[in-house]
């Protein structure tokens, strides 16, 4: 049995949830899952048993798209380092944004910025804003921390700063959020 391996660059992936269910759907029709981190599955598969298409498939089945050129793997790659500075670590104020993905990258923030907004019709400062008010609006559903504590863990300058930009974004004052009975997230996709 020759088993051949192959990279797939994935757009979509934003959660650990992703990568089970790729898993799951991988395995169920034979494929062993060599390497898998958000946005990024390598894979090995006996090619007279399954052919690459099938698995191609299976990626763009569950909404994950196949990316092939370069910039959109930067914007992807992007993305995830947002999401898991905003969602999956704890926020360090300390760190502004822009030298974070520069640290990450390294590559100038003007260049990260650029690409970014070509491709994804945002700006990358309000990309970021954005998934800094869904994860506010977590730590608000799960009702542990104060709101000043919530401003200070997100890197906000002061609750008014927080509750103005959170009622930008989100057209409801954080009070009247809190009121609703079902909370509208967008997810970390955005």
């Amino acid at each position: 049995m020759t088993m051949v391996q192959h990279r797939f660059l994935l757009r979509n992936m934003l959660c650990d949830c992703c990568l089970k269910l790729i898993k799951i759907e991988l395995d169920r029709i034979g494929v062993d899952v060599v390497k898998a981190k958000l946005g990024d599955v390598s894979v090995a598969y006996d090619p007279a048993k399954i052919q690459l298409r099938h698995i191609e498939e299976i990626f763009q089945s569950n909404g994950f798209e196949i990316i092939q050129d370069k910039e959109s793997v930067l914007i992807e790659q992007i993305k995830h380092v947002i999401v898991e500075l905003v969602h999956h670590t704890t926020y360090n104020a300390m760190v502004r944004n822009s030298d974070f993905l520069v640290s990450r990258f390294d590559k100038s923030y003007q260049h990260l910025s650029t690409v970014f907004s070509k491709h994804e019709n945002i700006t990358l400062e309000k990309y970021i804003i954005l998934q800094r008010i869904e994860k506010v609006k977590e730590l608000i559903q799960i009702d542990e921390q104060s709101l000043s504590e919530i401003a200070f863990m997100m890197g906000y300058s002061s609750v008014q700063y927080l509750s103005t930009q959170f009622k930008q974004i989100t057209g409801y004052s954080v009070t009247d959020y809190k009121a609703l009975p079902e909370k509208e997230r967008l997810g970390v996709g955005i």
